[in-house]
């Protein structure tokens, strides 16, 4: 099957869009680095998702249910404004839910003979209880299911069949990719704002989502228009803005990428309505689930682990969130961190059934500006992730922590992050920009920085080919502490265990209890005959 394929290159072809199979001219650019000690942090990782991975066979969280009614196309509104998916999942105690929801739903089908929508809507109007239903055989109740999530696996293949096709039609421009967040708290506002941002050359836009809502433990429905620093994550949104990007990328002749974010105590919800609605990319990552929004970490590992199942299949891009390690702590001290974490996401996301291709490993532009030599530094931290990591679509993060309001310095920080990502093949580009720290971005400040970034990225094009690093320089010997400093706290975490590093303080200097935080309530051990029909689809 064909699919999306950001694989990097500095030297590119005409479409780096390109699908597999297809061959991309690497980057002149090398540093060297010690393979075996990539190996060796590579049989870390493994050993430390081998027990992640243990508990999240046994497990499910009420999200994933609701997930799973949603691919049957359960969705909609009932008394009180309560998603009709949680209604349905609340109405099981924890003893009926043990075994998924998919055989109770099943046997409402089979009874009731209506369609999923109508049979949910039923059930959250007081219509019918899935108790009631409990005469009919649990085989009775799988064949009806099974045909219903055949449908809606179908559906997903077909969108993911329908972005191939764009992509060969409307080629991207090269890499970097040109990401612009557009994110006002109305979806029409944002609608105009994600067009012309497309416009003004961004490759690929951001809906960002309102301020707190990976809190939620529901999904709103339909469109928003009062979300506060960001606009809410729901179905009809995603259609809205789906739909105007199409129409710009076929009046640009490029295709340009949405993303959202599926993060939060809705992680697989949001996955499955993305798949859905066609979304390219995804913010997907529990670690900044766990860090700095106090989800509980054993709930997000489960709803990480399904949800990319349901990227993997849909061919949408996740990116991970090793940047935000560098908002909270300084991003020399902590450069390790990010790499063992990104090891530790490229394993979870290879245990999920992702391709390297669809694995956006994340960094930032973080180092003190005022630090002699933090560019070199920089550059080291890039090309290592790079040359780690050569078929992943890295997303590179612009400068946050350092902007002071002065938006000359910003925009000229900006330009050198943007030197960075060019000479070191970066993928996914995030730009940066010049009032941070100040404001929202007016258009204007969106324009500027897209400038920016394309000027950089033409006239440095081909900068990182033409370039080698000293052997034994600075920018060696900072790649080299790195990652022998990464493998040594990749053996302590699998030592210790990650969830028991995560409760240390490992990571961002943020501690948390495996048993603390948002929506532990929502984990429950499965059933001997558990079942979720998307599980066997998407493998």
């Amino acid at each position: 099957m064909l699919s999306l394929s950001l694989r990097p290159g500095s030297a590119q072809a005409s479409d780096p869009s390109v699908v597999e199979g297809s061959d991309v001219e690497d980057p002149e650019m090398q540093i060297q680095i010690d393979r075996n000690a990539v190996a060796r942090c590579r049989k870390s990782a493994a050993a430390i998702a081998d027990p992640v991975q243990a508990f999240v066979e046994r497990h499910s969280t009420v999200s994933v249910e609701r997930s799973v009614l949603r691919l049957l196309g359960v969705d909609g509104v009932g008394p009180g404004d309560a998603p009709v998916p949680n209604m349905i999942v609340e109405s099981l105690d924890a003893s009926e839910l043990a075994g998924g929801i998919a055989i109770p739903f099943g046997r409402a089908l089979v009874e009731t003979g209506l369609e999923p929508r109508e049979l949910g809507d039923r059930l959250a109007n007081g219509g019918a209880r899935l108790a009631q239903f409990g005469g009919v055989s649990k085989e009775k109740a799988r064949g009806a299911i099974v045909a219903s999530a055949r449908a809606a696996f179908d559906r997903i293949l077909r969108r993911r069949g329908e972005r191939n096709d764009l992509v060969h039609e409307l080629p991207q421009l090269p890499p970097p990719l040109l990401y612009m967040i557009v994110a006002s708290g109305n979806i029409y506002e944002d609608r105009t704002a994600a067009v012309a941002a497309a416009e003004a050359g961004a490759q690929i836009i951001a809906v960002i989502r309102s301020t707190g809502q990976s809190l939620l433990d529901f999904v709103p429905y339909g469109p928003t228009t009062e979300g506060f620093g960001g606009t809410y994550a729901t179905q009809a949104n995603f259609a809205i803005v789906r739909e105007a990007l199409d129409e710009a990328s076929r009046r640009l002749g490029r295709y340009v990428m949405l993303t959202n974010y599926a993060s939060g105590l809705c992680m697989p919800e949001i996955a499955a309505m993305a798949a859905l609605e066609r979304l390219d990319m995804l913010l997907n990552d529990s670690m900044y689930g766990i860090l700095f929004r106090d989800i509980n970490m054993k709930r997000t590992f489960v709803d990480q682990h399904f949800s990319r199942k349901l990227n993997a299949a849909s061919g949408i891009i996740i990116n991970t969130g090793e940047d935000n390690y560098l908002t909270t702590a300084d991003a020399v001290e902590q450069a390790p961190a990010v790499l063992a974490s990104q090891f530790i996401n490229e394993e979870l996301a290879h245990r999920a059934g992702m391709p390297d291709r669809q694995i956006g490993l994340g960094d930032a532009y973080e180092i003190d500006p005022n630090l002699e030599d933090g560019f070199l530094f920089e550059v080291a931290q890039a090309q290592l992730a790079r040359q780690i990591f050569p078929d992943s679509p890295l997303k590179y993060m612009p400068p946050t922590k350092h902007m002071t309001g002065d938006i000359f310095k910003g925009h000229l920080i900006d330009a050198m992050f943007n030197l960075t990502s060019v000479m070191t093949g970066q993928t996914i580009h995030l730009c940066g920009i010049l009032t941070e720290a100040i404001h929202t971005p007016f258009l204007g400040d969106r324009a500027l920085s897209l400038e920016n970034a394309r000027y950089i990225m033409r006239t440095a094009r081909h900068f990182g080919d033409d370039v080698v690093p000293k052997p034994g320089g600075r920018i060696e010997r900072r790649a080299a502490d790195v990652l022998s400093e990464c493998e040594v706290l990749l053996e302590r975490v699998a030592a210790r265990g990650l969830m028991a590093s995560i409760e240390a303080g490992v990571f961002a200097d943020v501690k948390r209890s495996p048993d603390g935080g948002r929506g532990f309530d929502g984990v429950f051990e499965r059933a001997p005959d558990y079942w979720n029909p998307f599980e066997e689809l998407l493998s």
